[in-house]
């Protein structure tokens, strides 16, 4: 894992991580929430929404932007303090997910950066948004 202090980091920076999306994954992200919609979890209902098979919960695909944010840019130590997302195409069993996040904005003051945040598959964007951080600084 990285670790950036407030003070490390500079606009523009970005870091990402890949996964490709398992059916246990939605399995298991569907008994940790509660969400068991049957878009999710039964190809059969699946198959008659204009998805035509499974889809992934929007929200696993945005929980790939908490792994960048906690475990590599910042890294450790940073802390959500607010998220957008627009969920703009299905991920499905079998995609992989790249997540990238960009530091746009930072207030040192506050310890607080701003990230833009995307997932894309093969090149098409499925979930962006905007994320601000409390990053710790060195000096506290």
């Amino acid at each position: 894992m990285q670790s950036y202090y407030i003070e490390d980091l500079e606009v523009g920076m970005e870091a990402g991580l890949e996964k490709t999306v398992k059916a246990s994954d939605i399995t298991a992200f569907a008994e940790i929430t509660g969400d068991r919609n049957p878009v999710h979890l039964s190809e059969h209902y699946a198959a008659k929404t204009f998805f035509k098979t499974r889809i992934a919960h929007g929200m696993l695909s945005a929980g790939f932007i908490s792994a960048v944010l906690g475990t590599k840019l910042p890294g450790p130590g940073a802390i959500y303090m607010s998220q957008t997302l627009k969920f703009l195409a299905p991920v499905r069993i079998g995609d992989t997910v790249n997540t990238v996040a960009r530091v746009t904005a930072l207030d040192l003051p506050k310890k607080r950066a701003q990230f833009h945040c995307r997932c894309e598959v093969a090149g098409k964007t499925v979930v962006e948004g905007e994320a601000l951080v409390f990053v710790p600084s060195r000096a506290s």
